[in-house]
């Protein structure tokens, strides 16, 4: 595998948006909100994120198949977590980036929510679902048609 795709990986991609979130919320704070509404609404997104990331992951494992970008997955998981959405630890990334945004008040940095969201899906759920198309056929877009991408 080049070296490159040993470096383009999803954590990475979210630690950028992180980062570029609390540089934003720092260097140029807009609003900021403290409130107990505002840390619930923080905590459920980053805590719901996590969990979700973990028992994806977990599922993955117990079908023993590969979590890791850039590898054919060797059975589809469709059941779980999978069943609500085509890319559970895509999602609990969006979901940690969103809370720490909003525990920063970082609220010019929301924009950075899509945009994660679309430089994951060009830079790996595309491919993946390529590849799960390829591999698994019929079972691939019988998943497909009733379970979304994101949510």
């Amino acid at each position: 595998m080049p070296f490159w795709k040993w470096i383009d990986l999803p954590p990475l991609w979210l630690l950028l948006f992180i980062a570029l979130a609390r540089v934003q919320a720092v260097r140029l704070p807009v609003g900021v909100i403290d409130t107990p509404v505002t840390d619930l609404l923080a905590g459920l997104l980053i805590g719901g994120g996590l969990l979700l990331m973990a028992v994806a992951v977990v599922q993955m494992r117990q079908n023993r198949t590969t979590f890791m970008p850039h590898q054919h997955a060797r059975h589809l998981v469709t059941n779980g977590v999978f069943s609500r959405s085509r890319n559970p630890i895509y999602l609990g990334d969006a979901m940690v980036l969103l809370g720490l945004i909003v525990h920063w008040s970082a609220w010019p940095s929301l924009v950075l929510v899509p945009l994660f969201m679309w430089v994951i899906t060009d830079r790996f759920i595309l491919e993946e679902e390529a590849w799960l198309r390829d591999d698994f056929g019929p079972q691939w877009d019988e998943w497909a048609a009733r379970t979304r991408r994101w949510l």
